[in-house]
């Protein structure tokens, strides 16, 4: 093949957006003097979707803004005194998010719940699905900026496209009324349509120091917990503190 032919193949795979056809002649080194054409093009297409699967990975998981990669792998699940290693194996599969179930991590300070939330985010990722992750007080900071920008419909909407959604430390940090409605908002809204996982240092009866509505606190823990796992994280040392030690 001369020059000007492998300058076309170049030209026709950028306009294509084929990039990995480039990679023709490596291809071609691998196929036995018995294999056609039809091989040829087979190996080529199934290397191009590879990559595309591999492109896709990264571009979900930078888009769902994690603070830091975890991974299952990293994560010392002995270490879990109340949740059993197969209940994690099981959300790991990421069923949960196709049958539109909720993850509730109730846990002290340390216990992991952070680690294993973007664990399965990356997980969920990797998957193929869209996901977003927050904090609880970031969550609301952005909702109420998109009220005074006049966009709320537009980033509940970009949320929505989100089949997972990971609220982050719910935890000792009262909510007003306005911030507390639209979270409940969010979270209504992706009742049995989309999974949410959320973390949090406080027991359910705790969460009327967060939302001073308790009439619409109970119809947000009945939409949280129903269809759902919950996960009683509690542990005796802190994940963080023993990881310090450690190294």
């Amino acid at each position: 093949m001369n020059s000007v032919q492998k300058e076309t193949i170049r030209l026709y795979a950028k306009q294509l957006r084929l990039p990995t056809f480039n990679s023709y002649e490596k291809i071609i080194r691998q196929l036995s003097a018995e294999d056609g054409y039809e091989q040829f093009l087979i190996q080529l297409m199934k290397q191009e979707l590879a990559e595309r699967s591999v492109t896709g990975q990264k571009r979900r998981i930078k888009a769902a803004r994690f603070p830091s990669p975890k991974t299952l792998d990293e994560f010392d699940l002995t270490r879990l005194e109340n949740v059993s290693e197969s209940t994690v194996r099981q959300l790991a599969s990421c069923d949960f998010i196709k049958q539109r179930q909720n993850i509730v991590m109730i846990g002290n300070p340390g216990s992991g719940k952070t680690h294993l939330s973007i664990a399965l985010g990356m997980n969920a990722c990797e998957a193929g699905y869209r996901v977003k992750f927050y904090t609880a007080v970031n969550l609301a900071a952005e909702l109420a900026e998109a009220v005074q920008m006049n966009r709320l419909s537009r980033f509940e909407k970009a949320l929505n496209k989100n089949e997972l959604l990971i609220i982050d430390e719910l935890s000792y940090l009262t909510f007003n009324r306005y911030q507390s409605e639209m979270l409940f908002q969010v979270i209504s809204e992706r009742s049995e349509r989309s999974s949410v996982i959320i973390t949090t240092n406080l027991e359910f009866s705790e969460w009327t120091q967060l939302f001073d509505n308790e009439m619409m606190l109970a119809a947000l823990i009945d939409r949280v917990t129903f269809r759902s796992f919950v996960l009683n994280m509690n542990c005796s040392s802190s994940y963080r503190f023993d990881a310090t030690v450690s190294s």
